[in-house]
C-alpha cells in the first residue's frame, strides 16, 4: 500500500502510512502521535522534489533518499535500540533525512552519527539539517554527527551502537559494521544484495552472540564497499 500513503504535506503523509499499517508497532505511532520524532522532520529540507510522496527520490550523484515507507520500516525495526540515551549509527546517510528522525528518538542525552562517502552529500545533509533550528544546534553541540567515509567500516570511535541503519545495498554483510554493535542491545537494519536484495535484521546478544533474519525483498541503491582481500 505504500503508493496510497502519499500526502500533499508532511503530517498527511505519515498519517496516512499509519492508516495503511505501515507503521505498526505501539512505540513508533507513539513516536509519531506523541513524541513527534517523524512530525518533527519535514522531510521537505530534505527531498528536493515532491517530497510527501511515498517514493524514493534523487538527491544526486547516483543516490536517492528512501521512500518514507521504508523510512517508517527502519525506525519501527529499530525502535527498542532508538531509546533516549542510546546511539546510534546511519551508514549512507545521505540527506540527513533518519539522522535528524533517530535524534529525536534517541534524546535526551543520545548521539547519532552520520557517515557517508560522496563529500558532496555530507556537505549537503549538514545544510539540510541546518534549515531546522533544532536541527542545526543538534549538528552544533554534537548530538548529530556526519562526516565523510567508507560506510562499510563503520565508525569505530563513536562504537559500540544501539542501532545501526544502513540505507544502502551492501553485496554482502559487513563484518565491521557487526563488530560495532553493542552486546546485548545492539541492532542492524541493513539491505543485502545485488541483483536480489532484501533487508536483514542483524541482533547481538550480551555474550557476542550474533543473530541474522532475513525479512523482506527490497530494492536500494548500492553501498560503496572496500573490496575482499
Amino acid at each position: 500500500m505504500a503508493w496510497r500513503s502519499h500526502g500533499e504535506t508532511n503530517l498527511e503523509m505519515l498519517d496516512n502510512l499509519r492508516k495503511n499499517e505501515l507503521i505498526k508497532s505501539d512505540r513508533v505511532y507513539e513516536v509519531v502521535d506523541r513524541s513527534f520524532a517523524m512530525r518533527k522532520v519535514d522531510r521537505a529540507h530534505f527531498a528536493p522534489y515532491s517530497p510527501y510522496r511515498d517514493a524514493p527520490q534523487s538527491i544526486g550523484h547516483g543516490v536517492t533518499i528512501s521512500a518514507p515507507h521504508m523510512h517508517a520500516n527502519a525506525a519501527q525495526a529499530l525502535e527498542q535500540h532508538l531509546q533516549p540515551g542510546m546511539s546510534a549509527l546511519d551508514v549512507g546517510s545521505g540527506s540527513g533525512y533518519l539522522l535528524a528522525v533517530f535524534a529525536h528518538m534517541v534524546q535526551p542525552e543520545g548521539k547519532v552519527v552520520g557517515i557517508e562517502y560522496i563529500p558532496e552529500l555530507v556537505e549537503k545533509s549538514k545544510d539540510n539539517l541546518r534549515k531546522d533550528p533544532t536541527h542545526a544546534e543538534m549538528l552544533k553541540d554534537g548530538r548529530i554527527m556526519v562526516i565523510g567515509g567508507d560506510g562499510s567500516l563503520g565508525w569505530p570511535d563513536g562504537a559500540p551502537y544501539d542501532a545501526i541503519h544502513v540505507g544502502a545495498a551492501a553485496p554482502r554483510m559487513p563484518a565491521h559494521l557487526i563488530d560495532q554493535l553493542r552486546p546485548g542491545t545492539g541492532k542492524m537494519f541493513i539491505p543485502i544484495g545485488q541483483d536480489e536484495q532484501a533487508i536483514w535484521e542483524v541482533t547481538k546478544d550480551a555474550d557476542g552472540t550474533v543473530h541474522k533474519t532475513k525479512m523482506y525483498d527490497v530494492r536500494y541503491v548500492p553501498l560503496h564497499m572496500q573490496p575482499e582481500n
